[in-house]
């Protein structure tokens, strides 16, 4: 089994990173960054860090800058950044996040740390051969993208690495499913968790079956918001009330670094 220590100076390192993240554009809240930030350091893993889907670089800096200070990544960074969602292509039908994305990186000191690939997920997946210590999934958030994103660069995980999922617990159809379906509900996973709307978990294909119970736990609540999100439509009224209340049901606070690291080296139970 691999133990994790945590690094003396952490806080110092995640201190440090989040004044970098917090000035690029983005829909990553602190707890969250400080959470990637804790993984980039800390999953007793060895490999890339592999994001899909980077918008202006707030998670790619914050992934980045803690990595970097470890001597780990390097960051895989995948995505077109041309979204239909984050871009207004009825203004100008060439928008792209990409130029903002470099800045971003620049402007933060880690433009040698990252290797960006203006691709879709698919793209990069059919011929990956390398090794991932953690996987950052913030792409398509329909059931199809996760879907594909995850099928895709799953064989590149490694044991002990951790796959995280961004809006598992926003009104989308695709993370909370597949994190719910092709995650909790695989013995080839350990221990998982929510932190705010990223779900996690660490890949352990040769004691997953351990840890059973506490996935199962977690996906008997998170699975009551797959009715709600299935079609992607705009929750309003009281379908919205019951979508927050079954949210609220689902553990998600943000975790302390001793905390993690405690929940990863607890011997699984027999």
């Amino acid at each position: 089994m691999a133990t994790i220590e945590i690094p003396a100076d952490l806080k110092t390192v995640l201190d440090d990173a989040w004044e970098e993240t917090r000035k690029v554009p983005g829909h990553l809240e602190e707890n969250e960054a400080r959470f990637l930030g804790l993984l980039a350091a800390c999953v007793p893993a060895r490999g890339a860090i592999l994001e899909i889907g980077s918008f202006k670089g707030r998670s790619t800096v914050m992934l980045a800058k803690a990595a970097s200070h470890y001597g780990l990544g390097p960051i895989v960074a995948i995505d077109p950044h041309n979204s239909p969602v984050l871009l207004d292509h009825q203004v100008n039908a060439e928008a792209s996040s990409y130029r903002d994305f470099l800045d971003s990186l620049h402007a933060a000191g880690v433009s040698n740390h990252v290797e960006p690939h203006r691709a879709r997920s698919t793209d990069v997946s059919s011929s990956w051969n390398r090794p991932i210590r953690l996987l950052w999934i913030d792409g398509d958030h329909s059931y199809e993208g996760a879907k594909k994103d995850l099928d895709g660069f799953l064989p590149g995980l490694v044991p002990f690495g951790v796959v995280a999922f961004h809006d598992a617990l926003n009104a989308f159809p695709g993370p909370i499913r597949v994190f719910v379906e092709d995650v909790l509900r695989s013995d080839r996973f350990g221990p998982a968790g929510f932190v705010h709307s990223i779900a996690w978990a660490q890949y352990r294909p040769e004691d997953g079956h351990a840890f059973r119970e506490l996935r199962s736990s977690l996906a008997r609540r998170a699975a009551r918001l797959i009715p709600f999100v299935k079609n992607g439509d705009e929750l309003r009224g009281l379908a919205k009330r019951r979508y927050k209340l079954n949210r609220f049901r689902v553990p998600h606070p943000a975790i302390a670094p001793g905390d993690w690291v405690s929940l990863v080296n607890r011997a699984p139970q027999r």
